[in-house]
């Protein structure tokens, strides 16, 4: 089965995610009436952001909010702001936020929004006026039962803090569970900053257990050293890891003894330089380089289709653990495969920031806070039983642990829809 996809949609990235879902519906017994609902948004609207630039003139940007699937409860995702964000991209990303929060059990559906700006370029008092005027004309779409955004590439917590005094603005209270991600003065639950790194280090330590391997023993490369990729490097040091590789936008810096994190968290914060500069810690890499280092694991935590036809002969990791969303394209999943490297993907390696927002809307809608080590502990559970789940389904059905978690939440999804019924 292939899936004709409409052209307002038609973007690599969504190519990829519809792709993968025709790979995993084949491997289903679904109702044929829910494969157009499901391959395709519920709801989705491009909006433009006239802001008034600090030179005085009105520059117009482009966003998006696309919610994919409301049938298990408000849509969570996150905004990014970047230059190549475009209403495909957004799209992919909410459908592969459904399968994420169906996968792991919260009572979300799939959201994600955007706004194709470089925020390098901004100063904090444009971004603020961009945010708000953004949130302002979609205003309509959020809600603490509607629609719950989050940080993502470009934003954070001051981000979320904007968002979240703007909407409260508009309806003339404060409304702390409209948005999570949010400093902890205004709701922020502990732990979320790092929660998807954490994650990722919770599902590669699982993966390696699988197989008998210890997190002490493995060598790490890590593409990408923004929030996902510097978290995951810090906690798998904390945990003996080996860590040899790592890079930013600029490039990377590899040390085949092992990188000595903290120090590189500590004069990154002093001196705010690209990695490849810090060559007191190691040698500059290119980042195509980076991604075929030899290693035991291999973290892509950066940008989707990073790992293509072309590298994937190359690689030479026995896992690939996705920080990222769609890091790895389907031919690349097919090569990966052949040569028995093992892949979890994105919808349950980096599941934890979903988690951990989950966390924070209930903690604000309960007015009580939770203590670090309570979700610490709950973030392990929830994506730890995922893991051993899926990969059992892997094992059972025969197909790969991507498949495996892409039938998983599609299943959930479609429950709840034959639950409902169709309405009128």
């Amino acid at each position: 089965m292939t899936t004709s996809i409409s052209p307002e949609f038609d973007h690599p990235t969504f190519r990829l995610a519809v792709a993968q879902f025709d790979q995993a519906v084949s491997h289903m017994a679904l109702d044929s009436n829910l494969l157009e609902r499901l391959q395709s948004p519920q709801r989705a609207i491009a909006v433009s952001i006239p802001v008034k630039m600090d030179d005085g003139h009105v520059k117009v940007f482009r966003g998006y909010r696309v919610q994919h699937d409301l049938s298990r409860g408000p849509t969570k995702g996150g905004i990014r702001y970047h230059p190549t964000v475009t209403l495909g991209e957004v799209s992919a990303l909410a459908m592969w936020m459904t399968w994420k929060t169906a996968l792991a059990g919260l009572p979300f559906g799939g959201a994600k929004g955007g706004v194709t700006v470089n925020p390098n370029l901004l100063s904090a008092d444009e971004l603020e006026r961009l945010t708000r005027r953004y949130i302002s004309e979609i205003f309509h779409l959020l809600g603490p039962d509607k629609d719950i955004p989050a940080p993502d590439v470009g934003t954070n917590a001051q981000t979320m803090a904007w968002v979240m005094d703007t909407y409260s603005q508009l309806v003339g209270f404060s409304v702390r569970d409209v948005v999570t991600g949010k400093p902890l003065s205004i709701g922020g639950s502990l732990g979320r900053e790092e929660a998807t790194g954490r994650g990722v280090v919770e599902v590669t330590i699982e993966a390696l257990r699988q197989f008998q391997l210890s997190v002490a023993d493995s060598t790490i490369v890590i593409q990408g050293f923004g929030n996902v990729g510097s978290h995951a490097a810090r906690i798998l040091h904390e945990e003996g890891a080996k860590v040899i590789a790592i890079s930013d936008r600029f490039g990377g810096l590899y040390n085949p003894k092992g990188l000595d994190i903290p120090a590189i968290f500590t004069e990154r914060q002093r001196e705010k330089s690209p990695l490849p500069s810090f060559t007191q810690f190691g040698e500059p890499i290119l980042d195509e380089d980076l991604l075929t280092l030899p290693c035991r694991v291999l973290i892509p935590a950066a940008l989707a289709e990073q790992i293509t036809k072309t590298n994937a002969p190359k690689l030479q990791c026995q896992f690939v653990i996705e920080g990222a969303n769609g890091p790895t394209t389907l031919e690349a999943d097919a090569i990966l495969q052949d040569r028995g490297i093992m892949v979890i993907p994105d919808i349950l390696a980096n599941a934890g920031g979903v988690i951990v927002s989950y966390f924070e809307w209930a903690q604000d809608a309960q007015r009580f806070s939770w203590e670090e080590a309570h979700i610490h502990s709950r973030l392990r559970t929830i994506i730890t039983q995922a893991f051993h789940r899926i990969f059992q389904q892997a094992v059972d059905k025969k197909v790969t642990m991507r498949t495996a978690a892409l039938i998983s939440g599609i299943e959930e999804v479609a429950k709840a829809h034959q639950c409902r019924g169709l309405y009128p």
